[in-house]
């Protein structure tokens, strides 16, 4: 690996979507949430205090990727210590499997959302390792709200898309709060403002993020519940616990140390992919020959496979002596498996594996701290059922339990947790802090960051050529997607003729996640940060 060329190499660009700066970075999915977080370290604050409010602001400009109606998981970096943030929602107290029978129920409407645990989780970030007063971290997003801020392209397809969903909901709460008129999507540069959210946001600025929990902002939540056959209770609320610490997993890819989160989050996946990648000369992996795609899209299969057929419980998970999926004679293993053929003992039908759409934010500061906060409302757009009064979405997460294995460690019942693709990163370089790093993209998470993180390592590119590159995934069927443009016609017919069935995706889409990631440069003062291209968002920082 040339970290000199890595680093040197990069480039900033005029739209903001890489960029660098003296004394710390924030990236994120909105160029109002990352100024939200920039202007946190302005005002003094640390990469913790960036982080919330980059977060909250989120949640007011990027509504269809998460807020205050849903949940968040963190990796930081905090006085030398790394800390995995498990901010996990939980069912509702009537939560029961009777109740979803109906697959509907999962997805759509009040019994779709768990309870929301996003707030509780940006609160304990803020209160244990924050700097500023809440009022100064909330006030970015009461900001934006109040004024406003320009409808996007991609806000604007996906109302298109959802639009039959928004006018399904009975209440068309959802409708009425994200859709114009409560009736069609809003066009491009339509300004957005949300004069009910920033009253709730104004509450909680007030009154502390536990405002949502206890009062008057939970007894309207329960009254709007009760009133549409939702599931949550203000003693659901009342009864939401702090986001656990825990102790990150760790492991080694071409001499650098990837730290991530434990399950329920994906972490696990995102190493033992790495572990098995390593098994594969770098040379091989950068050499863009039609074979080295297949061994990738083996990893991608067999990594994941074993994810969905070893569930772990996250209250058992510290108690297992010998983590045998994180070990290295179990990735070599897995590795001697692939062959030059498409591996036909994997099952040939994916399993249903949640939503698609989520967000994730990546800061830094001068003073060695780092977070990166993955967080999301499910599918685009949650629920599609939105607090009345209130002014924000519920999330569809009851989607992400398991609902016909009782033995199964996500099985759905009362207060239980929904499983997580997210994986949100730490790289480190030498025992140095070096990347922050996440992306959105459910299952294909894992893939998304691999891929980002082999074309800094493996390839020596800058982060702004590895944003760049196009991406691929297969999924456990056997099913390749790829970008359209991005791989030549003999890596395709290759495939083809492996047994491996090609979807085809918009170049750019955001189907293949999101990168936002912040890199500390180690050749010189200074940080570098990039943006998804293929979302909206900027990169910034403080000079």
């Amino acid at each position: 690996m040339n970290i000199e060329k890595i680093e040197n190499s990069f480039t900033v660009s005029d739209d903001k979507k890489f960029s660098f700066a003296k004394k710390g970075m924030v990236a994120s999915a909105f160029p109002k949430a990352t100024k939200a977080g920039v202007e946190m370290l302005k005002k003094g604050g640390n990469a913790i205090d960036a982080a919330c409010a980059t977060a909250l602001a989120l949640g007011v400009c990027e509504p269809q990727a998460s807020g205050i109606g849903g949940q968040s998981m963190a990796i930081i970096h905090i006085n030398g210590k790394s800390i995995a943030v498990d901010g996990s929602s939980r069912s509702p107290s009537l939560a029961h499997s009777s109740i979803f029978s109906k697959v509907r129920n999962r997805k759509f409407g009040y019994k779709a959302t768990t309870v929301p645990s996003t707030l509780a989780t940006i609160g304990f970030l803020h209160s244990r390792y924050g700097r500023l007063d809440w009022a100064k971290i909330v006030s970015p997003s009461i900001r934006i709200a109040k004024k406003g801020y320009k409808i996007t392209q991609l806000q604007h397809d996906l109302q298109i898309r959802e639009l039959e969903s928004f006018l399904s909901i009975k209440s068309k709460s959802g409708a009425k709060y994200f859709l114009k008129d409560g009736l069609i999507p809003y066009d491009v540069g339509d300004r957005f403002i949300q004069d009910d959210l920033a009253d709730t946001l104004s509450i909680i600025a007030e009154q502390g993020f536990d405002s949502f929990y206890h009062g008057p902002i939970a007894k309207k939540i329960e009254q709007d519940m009760k009133q549409n056959h939702g599931l949550i209770r203000e003693e659901d609320l009342a009864y939401i616990p702090e986001p656990m610490e825990k102790k990150p997993l760790s492991r080694n890819y071409r001499g650098v140390s990837v730290v991530t989160l434990p399950p329920p989050a994906a972490g696990r996946t995102l190493l033992l992919t790495l572990m098995m990648l390593n098994h594969l000369p770098s040379k091989f992996l950068r050499s863009s020959k039609p074979s080295s795609y297949h061994f990738v899209a083996e990893t991608f299969r067999k990594a994941f496979l074993h994810r969905v057929q070893v569930p772990f419980n996250r209250h058992t998970y510290d108690q297992i002596q010998d983590k045998v999926h994180l070990q290295r004679s179990f990735a070599k293993h897995m590795a001697e498996s692939i062959h030059n053929s498409m591996d036909a003992t994997l099952p040939m039908i994916d399993p249903d594996f949640g939503g698609e759409d989520t967000t994730h934010l990546s800061t830094m500061d001068d003073e060695g701290n780092a977070v990166g906060i993955t967080q999301s409302i499910e599918l685009a757009y949650g629920s599609k059922a939105a607090a009345e009064g209130l002014g924000f979405l519920y999330n569809n997460y009851m989607s992400a339990f398991e609902f016909t294995n009782p033995n199964h460690p996500y099985f759905i019942r009362p207060n239980a947790i929904p499983w997580t693709s997210v994986s949100p990163a730490l790289v480190f370089l030498n025992k140095k802090l070096w990347i922050v790093m996440g992306s959105p993209g459910s299952q294909r998470i894992f893939s998304t960051v691999t891929q980002f993180l082999s074309r800094i390592v493996d390839g020596d590119l800058s982060m702004d050529e590895a944003i760049k590159r196009p991406r691929f995934h297969c999924a456990i069927g056997g099913t390749i997607s790829i970008e359209e443009g991005g791989f030549r016609t003999e890596i395709i017919n290759f495939l083809k003729e492996m047994g491996y069935e090609i979807s085809v995706k918009d170049r750019y889409s955001f189907y293949h996640g999101a990168i936002h990631a912040v890199m500390k440069l180690q050749t010189q003062p200074g940080f570098q940060g990039v943006a998804e291209i293929r979302r909206d968002g900027t990169a910034g920082g403080l000079d």
